[in-house]
């Protein structure tokens, strides 16, 4: 299968070279296109992008991934999904494959996501896609999410076009990965963020968040992707895009401001 592999932490971050060259030895054809620099947090931003403006991008060569053709890319990772599903790197891709995040990717913080905005941003374009992150905690261990990466791709093949699977991974050992659970999205995810007073203004303050606090009994939601990851589980969690609510009232209400009609 032809696959574009992208990530939102840069062409040259360990995770999506660990990411290819798995996917590569699974027998895909893998063209890897990335950003040139970190845009983590990007979500499924393009950048202000005019008509008749270019996108600069650059053939590269990184080490064990010979079988791989490699971009790197000024743009991030929507937009470069955007480009690869119209033709820019050759032939377009069948699926997208997004990641390895360096940190998990839980809760409804994945609205933020570079990684997963990138998988989103292909079901735009009826191409199934996978999101992969591994939590953080010591030195990384990408052969493990990478791995897993493989058979997640093998199943989300199956599904119908344009379906989107995030799939988290603990930083852990295989041996020590506890088992691949399903999972709903936390109130919140890996990481807590609160604004504070400081000198010269606002101040974001970010920290580790040990478990989703919100409207659980006992006060943690054992069962949702963040909890499980933190947990020492791998989860899955199937996320749909944009999508219209058909609410007709809306538009009675609306338009209960515009004058009335004559004639």
């Amino acid at each position: 299968m032809r696959l574009l592999v992208t990530n939102d932490d840069g062409v040259r971050a360990p995770g999506i070279a660990a990411l290819a060259r798995a996917l590569v030895g699974a027998g895909h054809e893998v063209v890897m296109a990335a950003p040139a620099d970190d845009r983590s947090g990007a979500s499924a931003a393009i950048g202000g992008m005019h008509a008749d403006e270019t996108i600069r991008f650059e053939q590269i060569e990184l080490d064990d991934l010979e079988a791989a053709t490699c971009y790197s890319v000024a743009a991030s990772p929507a937009l470069i999904v955007i480009a690869a599903c119209l033709g820019a790197f050759g032939p377009a891709p069948q699926m997208v494959v997004s990641g390895i995040n360096a940190g998990a990717n839980t809760g409804r913080a994945v609205l933020h996501s570079g990684t997963v905005g990138a998988a989103l941003t292909a079901a735009n374009f009826e191409r199934s896609a996978l999101a992969v992150s591994l939590g953080a905690g010591g030195a990384f261990l990408w052969s493990t999410a990478a791995d897993l990466a493989v058979p997640a791709l093998a199943w989300l093949a199956q599904e119908p076009a344009g379906s989107v699977v995030n799939l988290n991974v603990p930083n852990r050992r295989p041996d020590e990965v506890r088992g691949v659970r399903t999972a709903p999205l936390a109130s919140l995810g890996t990481v807590r963020a609160s604004v504070v007073e400081a000198p010269g203004g606002l101040q974001m303050v970010l920290g580790a968040n040990d478990g989703d606090q919100a409207g659980a009994p006992g006060g943690v939601q054992h069962e949702t992707d963040t909890a499980l990851v933190l947990a020492g589980y791998a989860t899955v969690t199937s996320l749909r895009g944009i999508s219209a609510i058909e609410r007709p009232e809306a538009a009675a209400a609306i338009e209960d401001r515009l004058p009335a009609r004559t004639g």
